[in-house]
C-alpha cells in the first residue's frame, strides 16, 4: 500500500470538504446581511465546481475575490477548530461502524442458515 498517497488524496479530499462547509457557512451568513450576494454565491457553486476546493476558489477568485478570501478565511478556522479533534474522531466512527456491518452480516448469514435448515429438515437429524 502506498500510505503517503493514500494520505495526500484523503488530505485533498478533507481540504475540499472543509471548502464547501465554509461555503455554506459564508452563504449562510450573506443570507442575513447581503441576501442577493448569497444567492448569487449559491449559485456559482451549484455548478458542481465545488468537488475540487482548490479549483473552485481559483475560480472564485477570478470573479469575486472579497468572496474567495471569505471562504479561505473560514476554511482555515473550520480546519484549526477541528482537526486536532478529528483523528480520534474518524477511527472511532470507523471502528463502530465496522462493528455494526459485521453483526447486520452475522445476523443475516445467521437467518440465511436457519432458514435454510428449516427449508431442509432432514439435514438436521
Amino acid at each position: 500500500m502506498d500510505y503517503p498517497h493514500i494520505a495526500r488524496q484523503t488530505s485533498r479530499v478533507l481540504s475540499s470538504y472543509l471548502t464547501y462547509q465554509a461555503v455554506r457557512v459564508v452563504v449562510g451568513q450573506l443570507s442575513q446581511t447581503d441576501p442577493p450576494l448569497a444567492i448569487w454565491l449559491n449559485g456559482f457553486s451549484a455548478t458542481g465546481k465545488i468537488q475540487d476546493g482548490e479549483q473552485y476558489l481559483r475560480e472564485l477568485l477570478q470573479e469575486r475575490q472579497e468572496l474567495a478570501l471569505r471562504v479561505m478565511t473560514v476554511r482555515e478556522h473550520l480546519a484549526e477548530t477541528i482537526l486536532d479533534v478529528l483523528p480520534e474522531m474518524v477511527r472511532a466512527d470507523i471502528q463502530q461502524a465496522n462493528i455494526q456491518q459485521r453483526k447486520h452480516h452475522l445476523e443475516r448469514i445467521t437467518q440465511v442458515a436457519s432458514s435454510e435448515a428449516a427449508t431442509w429438515p432432514e439435514l438436521e437429524s
